[in-house]
């Protein structure tokens, strides 16, 4: 097959400034290539990287993109920008991927694929102004029924499949990690980071060898909450054992940092923004307990008290909450060791190879689809 990947705006690829969505297609584009597929991979022109490159069997293609806006009016005023820019590099192909807002929207010529929607966000009324034919893939079953309740006729082109782990995060288990609990995501109100900063602090006095460490952007072009909130992070987190450390890109940096830590902690807050929470399943996979909050999304791969726990983050007392999760993990060394060892067999699901058989099977059937509307 022919297939064209094109990625957002904001984020280049490979994902040098990170991304779940930049980091999963630049592993599947690759794994399209290494079966033997033809595989365009349309991106964000950035610095260091050419704009035209061949890599791994696959074909980079970078046009002029933008830095992450505030602003979600501008944000959506360089997507369009973007799309129209995308559109002049496209090649023929059987499949065109898009995580792009506007694209689907511009790209209606059949010779550029089937079109196939990676919707990475709740929708946001986008999704009825699509073409008729545009299947719409997602990564969580909270998101498929967000969908169908805006499209709910298009029940036989929506589908659900996760978000792959690439081989290097699906590390050797690590039986004597250390005594921290980690963070990794932006640094943003909305991941409820300050939460976990309040909810340690409750746990330290009685686990003084404990650490937490938060990594992760924190500037606003990055999707960060910017430098008063990164401020308020310090402050609150003064006279306890936290660092706060600038995000790491580099994966196997990353899988390391992930390998040391005992508890993965991800109290997110969003509950229209969260979809699926690849940084959750790649701290799995390396062998860490996660702890998330109540967000529906979660649920297709933590089960809470067997791999997982899982606290309630709309109540009042969320920080209090949380601290009682981490408390019992930490005061229970067994329990904490059958969690880490439960998340580490359910991310070796999640392989590369397995969940890009899924999509080029996929890819074949909608490929085939005869019936659709123009």
């Amino acid at each position: 097959m022919k297939i064209t990947i094109v990625q957002g705006a904001f984020l280049p690829v490979p994902p040098v400034q990170g991304g779940a969505v930049e980091k999963a297609w630049y592993a599947l584009g690759r794994e399209f290539a290494r079966q033997g597929h033809t595989v365009t991979h349309v991106g964000r022109r950035f610095e260091g990287l050419p704009d035209r490159e061949r890599d791994a069997g696959v074909d980079y293609h970078r046009v002029s993109g933008f830095p992450a806006p505030a602003s979600l009016l501008k944000l959506k005023w360089c997507d369009l920008r973007y799309s129209w820019n995308v559109r002049r590099a496209l090649p023929e192909a059987d499949v065109l991927v898009t995580n792009t807002f506007w694209l689907p929207m511009l790209e209606r010529r059949k010779s550029r694929g089937a079109v196939y929607v990676h919707v990475a966000r709740y929708p946001k009324g986008q999704l009825r102004h699509y073409p008729s034919r545009a299947f719409l893939q997602t990564v969580s079953a909270p998101i498929r029924e967000a969908i169908l309740r805006e499209v709910p006729r298009r029940t036989e082109q929506v589908r659900v499949i996760p978000y792959p782990l690439a081989p290097h995060y699906l590390a050797p288990f690590p039986e004597q990690p250390g005594r921290e609990i980690l963070y990794t995501g932006r640094l943003h109100p909305e991941k409820g980071v300050h939460l976990l900063v309040e909810a340690f602090k409750r746990v330290s006095p009685s686990a003084p060898d404990w650490r937490l460490r938060l990594i992760g952007p924190w500037e606003f072009r990055q999707g960060g909450g910017g430098p008063a909130y990164r401020e308020t992070l310090r402050n609150a987190a003064a006279g306890f054992p936290v660092d706060i450390d600038e995000p790491i890109f580099d994966e196997p940096r990353l899988v390391q940092a992930y390998q040391r830590a005992a508890i993965f902690a991800y109290p997110s807050l969003a509950e229209k923004g969260e979809t699926f929470g690849l940084s959750v399943l790649e701290a799995m996979a390396a062998g860490c307990a996660p702890v998330v909050s109540s967000l529906a999304c979660f649920g297709d791969f933590v089960a809470a008290g067997t791999n997982g726990d899982v606290f309630d983050h709309r109540s009042a007392t969320a920080a209090e909450n949380l601290a009682g999760v981490l408390g019992k993990l930490i005061e229970s060394p067994a329990t904490l060791a059958a969690r880490r060892q439960a998340a580490w067999n359910t991310a070796r699901g999640y392989s590369l190879a397995a969940v890009g058989k899924t999509f080029l099977d996929d890819f074949a059937l909608v490929t085939r689809s005869k019936n659709l509307p123009p």
